[in-house]
């Protein structure tokens, strides 16, 4: 069970996490914080060991994960964003989560676009950012994380090959050391991204594997080649084909 009363000691922040609210099961932490009036508090947390209908970028995927073995949870954002670009934050979280896992464990993360966090070009991770918004005026954002922390294998089939912390280490790891230590370096990168959202967006590029490369972008029935050329001020990939330089805004990235 996750250890309440550690993950508080570790906690170092002003506000992010501050209301934390944990539950054994949910259908998904994501349309809880969207959808609950029960849920208002900027910075609120609220991590389920299990989820019902978790999910990934695309409604059609699932975000499997084994209870207590794992972290699965959401953050709440009513305060402190800009509506001009909504995606630094989920830059934002990538980025400290990739920093907090250099950190503990000392392993070389890597960040693939939009939304991966990679160990060996596995993935450990994933992050799904949703909003609301009130005519032209976004009220709240939330971002959805899911971290591979304790689970030893991962039946199925995956796009990319999933993995685990444990699995890299080859040791149990904290649940609540990682998220207290996610949450603190968050605090931190989510006032840098207001005032020098570049310095993110750097951060971020550095550990991006494909920036360079040939590569491949799935969006439903159509397929683009082209050089990953760069990620722009906005978040969106810069994909440089025989004619033109893109702007792409989703789509499923793999190297040719």
């Amino acid at each position: 069970m996750f250890n309440l009363e550690e993950f508080d000691i570790k906690l170092d922040t002003d506000v992010i996490g501050r209301n934390f609210v944990y539950c054994s099961e949910i259908d998904s932490t994501n349309s809880a914080l969207l959808e609950s009036k029960d849920f208002s508090a900027h910075g609120t947390v609220l991590l389920a060991e299990y989820q019902t209908a978790g999910r990934g970028r695309k409604d059609d995927r699932q975000w499997l994960s084994n209870k207590e073995q794992n972290l699965t949870f959401s953050i709440l954002l009513t305060e402190d964003f800009s509506t001009k670009n909504i995606n630094i934050v989920s830059f934002t979280a990538a980025l400290s989560l990739a920093q907090a896992i250099e950190n503990l464990y000392q392993l070389k993360v890597e960040l693939k676009w939009p939304n991966d966090i990679l160990i060996h070009k596995c993935k450990c991770a994933g992050i799904l950012l949703e909003s609301v918004s009130k005519g032209n005026e976004i009220s709240k954002i939330v971002i959805g994380i899911g971290i591979n922390v304790n689970q030893p294998t991962f039946p199925g089939k995956y796009m990319i090959a999933p993995t685990s912390i444990k699995k890299e280490t080859k040791e149990n790891v904290s649940r609540e050391k990682l998220l207290s230590e996610f949450l603190n370096i968050f605090e931190e990168n989510l006032k840098i991204s207001i005032s020098e959202p570049a310095k993110i967006m750097n951060d971020w590029k550095s550990r991006c594997i494909m920036i360079g490369e040939k590569i491949k972008i799935e969006e439903g029935t159509k397929i683009t080649h082209g050089i990953f050329e760069n990620v722009d001020d906005s978040g969106f990939l810069l994909l440089k084909t025989d004619k033109k330089i893109e702007r792409i805004h989703f789509g499923d990235v793999s190297l040719r």
